[in-house]
């Protein structure tokens, strides 16, 4: 039996024995039965009314139940709606009042679901106004009224967090394009001008626009300010080339140059207005000046025209330079031709420079030429001999090489250019050509002028006599004694020690030799029986032209009496 069933009966026992106690009472009193009858329907009455009154609450109850139930479970079936959630299962075989706690608590928790959606929901979005108003950027794409689901809200986090990420990354990049735009205005002594520029200088950097279109914005400025201080700077370089020359050609003091220094190192606005200014002084200066200035260019056209071997022809083609009329036309003339110059150098530098490294060595090398003839050479007694010898045996290696190594260089260039490169007006192997042909016949005239003078002296002994010559102080200060010393002499010496000789000095070797084997160098001269040949070097040639004709003619007939003539290299020229 149930407990309520036993309360229900117990209910019913204690009604009974209330009433059978009423009774007792009534008759112990002496109440009439008729009094007796009306109070226990009064007592009927009362307990009727109280259970109808209870009967009746209860059965409001049930229906409040069955309407709270209902209302719930609508309730619930439009939150899993919004929600995006399955609906929830009712239990089966429960009590109404369970069911109806189980709808509502599922309803209160729907709805506490659907109030931390939506306050996320206005969290994210107003999140997103922010970001958006700051990168200018479409809002994101959710009804602010309607309940995100769980994935909605999670794709709307991560919007966020990129949105933060571009922001920072933007911020970031702000920072550093201020930072540039504030340093190139400080150079530049720009002071902001557009709503922009001062949006971007003077305003606080949080409230600034990061939109893509003012980053943009941003690095046009940074690049419009690079290009305006690279000008600044080109310009700044131009009127510092400009006033150095100008002070250089009005040869003006050191002292008032150091004034100027700082405008020669920086080149911001106001040094760039300095350096105009002083240009301008210098220019009107030179004016005042034209004929100094113009002969100070004429100087450094001098030099350039040495640095870039100009012929005697390609100088005299620049007319105004040997013009007295000194105009501020032929001032401009001048300064063009200077301008040009030193392009030209420019452009051939290298090959300039190689064909300047061929004369310093090609000077050295005579140098030592003529050293090597010294007869004092032999009282050396620091070890230079020993050192001069080497460095003509390397300069014999050297010279081939660089001569070689050269005309490549300048092969590959006029096949470039498509022209020739010249050297004081011709090509560079012919150039080196004449030059080893021109010491080929120094050397020639050189051993002529021995030998007229060997003759002389012969000439002078047979008809005179023989004198005794005492030997100097110096001559006995050598270790060898005459006759040695006229071995050595007339030892064949072979430059560069034990190596054949260039190829260009193998003629001037064997007339050495020839000359020393008693064959006579030059069909000039006498035998030593013949006394009237007593004469100079300036008798057999009025001109160093009609020398140098004679000697050939003379080496022509000496070389089919004694010996082959040696081959002079072929001028190795290109088109």
């Amino acid at each position: 039996m149930r407990k309520s069933e036993v309360l229900a009966a117990e209910a019913v026992s204690c009604l009974n024995k209330a009433l059978c106690h009423l009774k007792d009472i009534w008759e112990e009193i002496g109440i009439p039965e008729d009094q007796r009858l009306q109070r226990t329907n009064v007592v009927k009455n009362h307990i009727k009314n109280l259970l109808d009154m209870m009967i009746k609450e209860e059965e409001s109850l049930k229906k409040r139940l069955i309407s709270s139930i209902q209302t719930c479970r609508t309730e619930m079936e439009k939150l899993c709606l919004e929600l995006q959630l399955p609906v929830f299962e009712e239990e089966e075989g429960i009590s109404m009042l369970q069911q109806e706690k189980n709808i509502r608590t599922q309803v209160e928790a729907l709805t506490k679901e659907r109030t931390q959606r939506m306050q996320q929901l206005k969290a994210l979005l107003e999140q997103d106004q922010d970001l958006c108003d700051i990168l200018c950027s479409m809002p994101y794409g959710i009804a602010p009224d309607s309940v995100p689901s769980v994935e909605q809200l999670e794709d709307f986090r991560q919007h966020i967090t990129n949105q933060n990420t571009e922001k920072a990354k933007r911020y970031a990049e702000f920072m550093d394009l201020k930072k540039q735009i504030i340093l190139y205005m400080g150079e530049l002594d720009h002071i902001p001008e557009t709503s922009f520029e001062k949006d971007v200088v003077c305003e606080d950097e949080d409230s600034f626009c990061l939109s893509r279109d003012n980053i943009t914005s941003l690095k046009l400025l940074v690049c419009q300010l690079e290009e305006r201080k690279a000008e600044n700077e080109m310009m700044c370089e131009t009127h510092r080339e400009k006033i150095q020359q100008l002070w250089d050609r009005l040869q003006v003091p050191q002292e008032e140059r150091e004034v100027f220094n700082e405008h020669m190192v920086t080149s911001k606005k106001r040094n760039l207005e300095a350096l105009q200014a002083e240009v301008q002084r210098l220019e009107e200066l030179k004016l005042l000046n034209i004929r100094n200035v113009t002969e100070a260019i004429r100087s450094e056209i001098a030099v350039f025209w040495e640095k870039c071997f100009f012929s005697i022809d390609q100088r005299q083609a620049f007319t105004p330079y040997f013009s007295e009329d000194f105009t501020e036309e032929l001032l401009s003339l001048h300064d063009a031709e200077i301008q040009r110059l030193k392009q030209h150098y420019e452009d051939h530098k290298e090959l300039f420079d190689g064909v300047h490294r061929w004369e310093e060595s090609w000077r050295l090398f005579q140098e030592l030429e003529k050293k090597a003839t010294d007869p004092t050479r032999f009282t050396n007694r620091g070890g230079n001999l020993l050192k001069e010898e080497k460095q003509r045996s390397e300069l014999h290696k050297s010279l081939p090489k660089l001569e070689k190594k050269l005309k490549a260089e300048i092969d590959a260039w006029e096949s470039e250019q498509g022209r020739e490169f010249l050297v004081n007006g011709q090509k560079f192997m012919q150039y080196v050509e004449e030059q080893w042909e021109l010491h080929r016949i120094e050397k020639e005239k050189e051993k002529l002028e021995r030998h007229l003078k060997k003759s002389k002296q012969t000439e002078e002994d047979m008809l005179y006599g023989t004198s005794v010559r005492t030997p100097t102080k110096r001559r006995f200060l050598g270790t060898t004694t005459p006759n040695k010393s006229r071995k050595m002499g007339l030892a064949p010496r072979t430059p560069g020690g034990s190596k054949p000789p260039h190829p260009r000095l193998q003629g001037c070797n064997k007339e050495n030799e020839a000359q020393l084997k008693g064959t006579p160098v030059s069909g000039a001269l006498l035998t030593s029986a013949s006394p009237q040949r007593n004469f100079s070097i300036a008798s057999v040639a009025s001109t160093y032209s009609e020398f140098v004709r004679d000697l050939v003619n003379t080496e022509s007939v000496q070389s089919s009496e004694t010996c082959p003539r040696p081959l002079t290299p072929r001028s190795s020229t290109t088109s």
